[in-house]
């Protein structure tokens, strides 16, 4: 089972840079044009040590790795990023609005011991191979944490809530994020506060929310250096830990967003509904409905469908015990009902994308990049617990956790 640990955090100097000029979001949801925001905005903005530019003259003796470790060695080096002298827990409280309120995320960063997937620590989501190999790269060359996992965990003592819920005085950092949610830290340092955590989140099982592929470069990152140093016992080595966010699900801040799917080659488009009619019940709602509203208040296994030769929207209700070949802990998963059910079984669906802004995609529906959309509730903390748990995966993109953590709020250096 998992460690906790307090750690020494590489921040960034105060005196020296505005927070909210430095920080980024994850690499893997930042396009082209908001890097070369987020590059316009300081030139010690983590994006070019974390996901820098490629040039047309790299190599493999000069590229965007190694001007990370360069820039991350510089930094430290002029005290823009300066490394504390206690091992701390790093609070991290984010004040941000979903839909008009407002609610505040809790959790604290700390280094998290690396274990094989399934033991302590749970993954929900697959993942592909290219971004890994690119985060191992940059593992290997700065040998950090610079962007954290975001975990999840279950307390029903709340100890640690309680204790970030009694934090008060100003933050030690401070930034907003381009959706206008603030992101605070604050050093827990003293040693009964640290013990009180380590105590608390150590041999808890761990539920990773957001950096999957993060998680298992990390575990590979420590395979590949037990080898690369001939390893020959268990004296803990700075490699053995990874950076993560751990956040109570006893909490109300945890908010999941549903990722929806655009549908291309459904083969027979005027028969769609006829071919849902055996496994769904079927309602109609207007086209200018809140449709993410409407199946919300529908409750579990409500999809919205909508495509362009049919000037509304569909509601579909599952009516259940359809996918009794499918693993128990998945087969009731709205996302995996949408995957398995409507697009393999029922539909034959060759090609999905995915979509959070509902006039998005209807918007790619009316122009013909894709025939169909349906729309999804968003999975409950639950359902991750209940899959992980039992060492499954659900699709890609079944979550969206919001807000996004910031990439630059604390760093692990080796």
């Amino acid at each position: 089972m998992p460690k906790v640990s307090p750690f020494r955090g590489v921040v960034y100097n105060c005196g020296k840079v505005s927070g909210s000029e430095v920080v980024a979001p994850p690499y893997d949801v930042i396009s082209p044009e908001y890097k070369e925001v987020l590059y316009g905005k300081s030139p010690y903005n983590i994006v070019r040590i974390d996901f820098g530019k490629e040039r047309p003259d790299d190599d493999a003796a000069s590229n965007k790795y190694s001007r990370a470790k360069d820039l991350l060695e510089q930094w430290m080096r002029d005290g823009i990023l300066i490394q504390d002298d206690t091992p701390a827990f790093y609070a991290c409280e984010i004040d941000y609005s979903d839909k008009g309120q407002e609610k505040i995320l809790r959790g604290i960063f700390g280094l998290v011991k690396v274990a094989e997937l399934g033991d302590g620590v749970y993954p929900h989501e697959m993942t592909r191979s290219k971004p890994k190999a690119d985060r191992l790269d940059l593992m290997r060359h700065c040998m950090s944490n610079l962007s954290p996992i975001y975990a999840i965990y279950r307390s029903p003592d709340r100890v640690t809530s309680k204790l970030l819920e009694s934090l008060s005085g100003e933050p030690y950092f401070e930034a907003e994020d381009e959706d206008s949610a603030v992101h605070k830290l604050f050093r827990i340092s003293d040693p009964a506060e640290t013990a009180s955590i380590s105590q608390e989140l150590s041999n808890r099982a761990l539920f990773i929310a957001d950096g999957h592929h993060r998680y298992e470069v990390a575990l590979e990152f420590k395979k590949e250096m037990d080898l690369k140093t001939a390893r020959s016992d268990d004296k803990p080595q700075p490699w053995d830990y990874v950076l993560m966010f751990l956040a109570n699900m006893e909490d109300e801040g945890i908010t999941i967003l549903p990722t929806h799917r655009l549908a291309k080659g459904i083969a027979d488009r005027d028969s769609i509904l006829d071919k849902l009619k055996a496994d769904f019940e079927l309602k109609e709602a207007p086209l200018d409905a809140d449709i993410a509203a409407e199946i919300l208040d529908e409750g579990d296994h409500a999809f919205g469908l909508y495509f362009d030769t049919d000037r509304k929207w569909h509601i579909l209700k599952y009516l259940g015990g359809k996918l009794k070949d499918v693993h128990p802990a998945l087969n009731n998963l709205d996302v995996v009902v949408l995957h398995e059910l409507i697009l393999k079984r029922d539909l034959g669906v060759t090609e999905v994308a995915y979509e959070m802004d509902v006039a998005e995609a209807m918007k790619k529906v009316h122009n013909g990049d894709f025939d169909a959309v349906f729309l999804l509730n968003p999975t409950g903390v639950n359902d991750i617990e209940r899959v992980a748990s039992a060492n499954l995966r659900m699709p890609p993109k079944s979550t969206y956790f919001y807000p996004k953590l910031l990439t630059g709020m604390v760093i692990n250096k080796f």
